[in-house]
């Protein structure tokens, strides 16, 4: 007779099988226990093996070797299998093996992830405020507030003075910390009105202080104290001066403008309806249809394209009419189906198109040409956010956001912006580059208009600019809703007014 299996035996052979199970369905299978941080699995680095009942589950790293016995199989789904398992002294805790790949299993590893990094965070904090009662330590998301589950937050206590500090984990956004930190700031400066809430420490990961500390030098000392720090990936930490990070990822293109005895044979394109024409730097001219960009000239050659651009011949002359006249009836503020991709798509560019069009109703002592876009350039890609930059009629530059919905980085982007134009304007580059030909522009910082439908400024919006330096002179201008059939000012505020 073949050997009865015990109970125990096929436990451990059910559990190897859900485990194999969930591994060979997996696209992207890695191993949580909580507290560690997220071991990603693939060939060769896992093993089971079952002897008896007794079913042990390895994996390792470079750096890491888990061995834990399997003692049974938990809740599974199809991103998730939970695992209880035996660690030392016969204790039971639990294990996870997750598929990063479905959105179950991606959330719990950031989560688990973000746990991880703030208690590295707390050893900071007990380094850098040995003296200091670490009262709060949170990564929990507070949407009333605004406040991030990305960046772990703290608040720290001696009497009645008291710290906010914030951390960005490698990989965030090194620049967007600033903004969740003064919010935080705020929100513990209104929440404890009895402790003296000094200022602000950000924690940054090495070699990604740049964008925080150029945002920080332009923080207003007098509304707070603020102190920057960087880690490694060892958790050694050391204070960050800002002022050592003055190199600007910055260029300003020559601009050039195109011959005017050129693009003669494409005339009749650049003169459809609805066609706006938009001079770029190095003599090119954009042609797009509020906004959107269908071809560009360059000297007599023309190049056509939603997206990725070809050569245009003769023969090609009735498409490219075809796809103007196109554009222009799906983006028509007129238009019938307002869920047309083309309608919807690309919002910002349709409001710069309109503030192009009609820049004095912003700001009646802007002249309304030349006006820039994206000038200068950014290093590393779309922000989101559209720029133009003008000049008013007394020789100041003065640079316009533009955005269309809600975004907590309007300020913060804003003045990434600013801080460039300044660059370049302190230098005397723009005159010398062929930008506002015969203007005589003025020493003084940029102006900064954010321009934004009124009911899209995001709350936290005047918390932020509450911290900006006296010397940026910001002004927000809040447009009607139906800014798409035309430009009207619902308000004015300077600074961080608030609504009346």
């Amino acid at each position: 007779m073949p050997p009865v299996r015990r109970a125990a035996d096929r436990c451990g052979e059910e559990a190897r099988a859900a485990i194999e199970a969930f591994l060979a369905s997996a696209r992207q299978p890695a191993l949580l226990e909580p507290g560690e941080e997220l071991l990603p699995l693939g060939e060769g680095n896992f093993a089971l093996e079952l002897r008896g009942a007794r079913l042990t589950l390895q994996a390792w790293d470079r750096t890491r070797n888990l061995t834990r016995r399997v003692v049974s199989i938990g809740i599974a789904s199809a991103g998730r299998l939970e695992m209880v398992v035996e660690h030392f002294a016969r204790r039971e805790g639990r294990m996870y093996l997750l598929d990063l790949a479905r959105p179950s299993g991606a959330e719990m590893g950031r989560r688990s992830g973000r746990l991880v990094f703030r208690e590295r965070f707390r050893l900071f904090l007990r380094r850098q405020f040995p003296e200091w009662t670490l009262a709060e330590l949170s990564t929990e998301p507070n949407l009333e507030h605004s406040l991030s589950p990305t960046f772990p937050r703290a608040f720290l206590r001696h009497g009645q003075h008291g710290w906010a500090a914030i951390a960005c984990p490698e990989g965030g956004d090194a620049a967007g910390v600033v903004s969740f930190g003064l919010i935080w700031l705020a929100y513990l400066r209104h929440r404890e009105p009895r402790v003296t809430v000094e200022g602000l420490a950000i924690y940054l990961p090495q070699g990604q202080e740049r964008a925080a500390a150029l945002r920080v030098l332009c923080l207003n000392p007098s509304a707070a104290r603020y102190e920057l720090f960087r880690y490694s990936g060892e958790d050694f930490v050391a204070p960050v001066d800002p002022r050592d990070h003055g190199n600007l990822d910055t260029r300003l293109e020559p601009f050039r403008r195109p011959s005017p005895d050129v693009a003669t044979r494409w005339q009749s394109v650049a003169a459809l309806p609805g066609v706006e024409q938009v001079l770029k730097s190095g003599g090119r001219t954009s042609l797009r249809v509020r906004g959107v960009e269908f071809a560009e000239l360059d000297g007599d050659d023309l190049r056509f394209g939603l997206g990725r651009q070809h050569s245009a011949g003769a023969d090609d002359l009735e498409r490219i009419e075809r796809v103007a006249s196109e554009l222009a009836r799906a983006r028509s503020p007129e238009a019938a189906d307002r869920d047309h991709p083309l309608y919807r798509q690309y919002p910002e560019a349709w409001l710069e198109s309109q503030a192009r069009a009609h820049l004095q109703v912003l700001d009646a002592t802007l002249r309304p040409q030349p006006v820039y876009g994206q000038v200068p350039a950014f290093v590393g890609g779309d922000r989101g956010i559209l720029d133009l930059l003008a000049v008013d009629h007394a020789g100041r530059l003065t640079v316009v956001e533009l955005k269309a919905s809600a975004d907590l980085h309007l300020p913060m982007q804003a003045l990434d912006y600013w801080i460039r134009v300044k660059w370049h304007l302190d230098r005397g580059e723009f005159g010398a580059a062929g930008y506002f030909p015969g203007a005589e522009l003025a020493p003084e910082p940029p102006r900064l208009l954010l321009v934004a439908p009124s009911l899209e400024f995001h709350p936290s919006t005047e918390t932020i600019l509450e911290f900006l330096s006296p010397s940026i002179d910001v002004e927000r201008v809040g447009i009607g809703v139906e800014w798409r059939k035309g430009l009207q000012v619902m308000f004015r505020l300077a600074g961080c007014e608030r609504p009346r």
